[in-house]
């Protein structure tokens, strides 16, 4: 197969893939490498991805998936009468940030600086697929821990999680903040 076929093919499979396919199952489909992989995203996103293209291809480090282009949203949901999903509240998008921002972490230290319950936050970006159970941390009591998710990446059109925005941290008295690893958490307990 050609590089050009491969071009073609690899269009071919993420549309026809829906919601989007990993790219280790493309790169094993289609038998190239990461760098072949990324100059064929690259011929992609030059045909697609311009200004009169009502489509575009969204891709990062472990997905890649074609989507509407953002100027066209509300005209699509218009015609297909899509009703969108509600927003995230904010509990849920404080509790989406200190896992991005901190991942992995358990429960208890979203809790410790929320300052309140975060359990039906984190169910709630579970079950809307912005989070999930990443294994358990390796502290007392083996809490599981969570992280985002790659969807989490396309619905904030981030490539990693290295794009997240940078934030510093503020003195905050001493207070536990969202820049205090899991780590340190527990160190500062227990002085």
């Amino acid at each position: 197969m050609t590089l050009e076929e491969k071009i073609t093919a690899a269009e071919a499979v993420i549309f026809a893939s829906g919601d989007g396919i990993s790219t280790e199952s493309l790169k094993e489909i289609l038998e190239v490498d990461d760098r072949q992989l990324t100059f064929i995203f690259d011929s992609i996103k030059d045909r697609f991805n311009g200004p009169s293209s009502g489509i575009v291809l969204n891709t990062n480090s472990e997905w890649a998936s074609f989507t509407c282009a953002p100027r066209t949203d509300e005209i699509v949901y218009r015609a297909l009468s899509i009703k969108k999903n509600t927003p995230l509240s904010n509990a849920a998008m404080e509790t989406l940030a200190i896992i991005a921002y901190n991942q992995p972490v358990s429960r208890s230290f979203i809790e410790r600086v929320r300052g309140v319950d975060s359990s039906s936050s984190i169910q709630t970006l579970i079950m809307r697929g912005l989070a999930e159970e990443k294994g358990r941390l390796d502290i007392p009591g083996h809490p599981i821990s969570y992280g985002t998710t790659p969807l989490f990446l396309r619905s904030f059109s981030l490539e990693s999680l290295e794009d997240l925005p940078s934030v510093k941290p503020e003195d905050n008295g001493g207070q536990m903040s969202v820049f205090d690893s899991e780590e340190e958490s527990e160190e500062k307990e227990e002085e």
